[in-house]
């Protein structure tokens, strides 16, 4: 890393950190990671190439090892607080953000080839909450799902809040898209895979009974309208988190991280 200390926030090599919030709203090639946990997954085992990085002052010296980890050529540029704050838009008090270059997109066929024959994905569909996307890489990387594979219509796992919320597992977990679900859930069963879909509904099998072993794709959907009934009779079975009589909703991430438990036990 080359690592240079600055005193402007007016510095033209700070331009891809400035005005954040706005940014979170452009597409392009690049994204942003903020906070130290991230920050250093992202050193460690992101998937996608650091840019650049700026930390507020004193941060160098308690990140030094995940900065050691960088490539030799990668600028790291350290500012006063308030100067940094002035750079992205508001009070950054977790004083790191860095720049990455996304990958190109793999598509589903690729993330899926080479699958062990136990292979755990998860399928979340119009999940458009950034955090409930940040918690479903969460869940997936803390049970070991190989890949996390998204609709046309679900939100950026690389959007900045997404990252944190995740705690930068949508750093690392690969994934994909395929905008028509239907024919994804045909291109999970063509390879094998059970495709167990999450429904409250009252004929669904319980998600103890999820089978065992052999390869497994797990389905959510929106919180409130759920799945499509398409999808779900596209499934190869749909299953049930049995909960108190009268009630039948849980957060999507918390299901999904109940499901996948289920099927690690």
């Amino acid at each position: 890393m080359r690592l240079e200390r600055l005193t402007s926030r007016d510095d033209p090599r700070l331009d891809d950190f400035r005005d954040v919030r706005d940014r979170d709203r452009r597409q392009g090639g690049t994204f942003l990671v903020e906070g130290e946990v991230p920050f250093r997954v992202q050193a460690a085992r992101g998937r996608h190439a650091t840019r650049a990085v700026l930390l507020a002052e004193g941060r160098d010296e308690k990140l030094a090892d995940a900065l050691a980890r960088l490539p030799g050529d990668t600028p790291v540029w350290v500012l006063p607080q308030r100067e940094m704050d002035g750079v992205v838009g508001f009070a950054i008090h977790r004083g790191v953000l860095a720049v990455c270059a996304r990958r190109e997109p793999e598509s589903v066929d690729e993330v899926l080839a080479d699958a062990p024959a136990d292979a755990v994905v998860v399928v979340a569909l119009s999940v458009v909450n950034h955090d409930n996307v940040g918690g479903v890489f969460r869940n997936a990387a803390a049970f070991g799902a190989r890949a996390v594979l998204l609709d046309g219509v679900t939100c950026d796992p690389l959007y900045r809040k997404a990252i944190r919320v995740s705690a930068g597992a949508s750093l690392f977990v690969p994934f994909a898209r395929e905008t028509e679900p239907r024919a994804l859930v045909a291109t999970l069963v063509r390879a094998g895979y059970h495709v167990a879909a999450l429904s409250p509904r009252a004929d669904a099998t319980p998600v103890s009974r999820l089978p065992r072993p052999g390869r497994l794709a797990l389905i959510v959907g929106a919180e409130g309208p759920g799945l499509d009934d398409a999808v779900m009779r596209a499934a190869s079975s749909v299953v049930k988190i049995p909960m108190a009589a009268g009630f039948d909703s849980l957060n999507v991430a918390t299901a999904l991280a109940i499901a996948l438990h289920e099927r690690s036990r």
